[in-house]
C-alpha cells in the first residue's frame, strides 16, 4: 500500500488553497461560497450512506464510531472536502467497516462492493433530487428567481447537482482507495482480485498522479457534463418547461 507523510501533504493543500483564495476574482468568491452547501451535502449522506449500508449488512463499527449521523463534521476529511470545493472532486472521511460482521447472505467482497457502491448511489440520487428542486423552482416560482435571493438559491441549487455528480463519479474511479476499486474487486476471478492487491501499491500512485496534474478532471468532466444536461432535460420535461 502506498503511504505519504499526511503532515506534507496537508502543508501542500494550504499553500495551494492560501493560492488559489489569493488569486480569486470577487465572482469566484461568490461562486465559492455557493459551492459550498452543495458540497458539505454531497460529503455527508455519501459518507452516511456508506455507514448505512454496513449496519445494514450487519457490520456495527459504523455506529460504534459514531458515523450513522448526518453530522458534516462527523464525516469531513480536510483533504477531500478542499479539494471538492476548488477542484470538484473530492472524498469524505473513509467509513471504517469489518467485513467480517457482514450477514451471511453475501460474500465479503460483495458486501464491500455493496456498501462502497452505496456512497456514489445516494450522490446521484442527490443530484436527480436537486434537478428536479431546480426545475420546480424555475415553474412554480419565476418570478422568484428573477430577484437577488433567488438567483442565488438557485445557483446553490445547481452548485449542488454538479457537486453531486463530480463526487458520485470520482468515487467510481476503480483506483485505490476510491469506492471504484472496491466494487471492480467483486467482479474480478480469485486470480483478478490476487492481481490487484499485489500490485495496489501501483494504483494508488496512479491515483496520485491523476489527483496531482489534475488529469482526473479530463475523465470526469465529459461525464458530468453528460449526466447534468441529461438529468435536466428530464427534470425540464417532468415540469413542461
Amino acid at each position: 500500500m502506498f503511504y505519504a507523510d499526511k503532515r506534507f501533504i496537508y502543508l501542500l493543500l494550504i499553500v495551494l488553497v492560501l493560492m488559489s483564495l489569493m488569486s480569486m476574482t470577487q465572482l469566484e468568491w461568490i461562486a465559492l461560497l455557493l459551492t459550498l452547501p452543495g458540497v458539505l451535502i454531497a460529503i455527508t449522506f455519501h459518507e452516511f450512506a456508506h455507514a448505512f449500508a454496513a449496519t445494514k449488512l450487519g457490520d456495527d463499527t459504523p455506529g460504534m464510531q459514531g458515523r450513522l449521523n448526518l453530522n458534516p463534521l462527523t464525516h469531513i476529511d480536510p483533504i477531500g472536502f478542499a479539494l471538492l470545493l476548488f477542484a470538484g472532486f473530492g472524498w469524505g472521511k473513509p467509513v471504517q467497516i469489518n467485513p467480517r460482521n457482514f450477514n451471511r447472505k453475501y460474500s465479503q467482497t460483495a458486501g464491500e462492493a455493496i456498501v462502497a457502491a452505496a456512497g456514489p448511489i445516494m450522490n446521484f440520487i442527490l443530484a436527480i433530487l436537486f434537478s428536479l428542486i431546480y426545475c420546480a423552482i424555475f415553474k412554480f416560482a419565476n418570478s422568484f428567481v428573477l430577484t437577488e435571493v433567488g438567483y442565488f438559491i438557485t445557483a446553490a441549487v445547481q452548485y449542488a447537482i454538479i457537486v453531486n455528480l463530480g463526487l458520485g463519479i470520482f468515487n467510481l474511479i476503480p483506483l485505490p482507495p476510491l469506492d471504484g476499486s472496491k466494487i471492480l474487486v467483486n467482479f474480478l476471478s480469485y486470480n483478478g482480485k490476487q492481481w490487484i492487491y499485489e500490485h495496489e501499491q501501483i494504483f494508488y500512485i496512479i491515483f496520485l498522479v491523476l489527483w496531482i496534474t489534475g488529469l482526473a478532471g479530463y475523465v470526469i468532466s465529459p461525464v458530468l457534463n453528460f449526466l447534468y444536461s441529461g438529468l435536466i432535460h428530464i427534470a425540464m420535461a417532468i415540469f413542461g418547461l
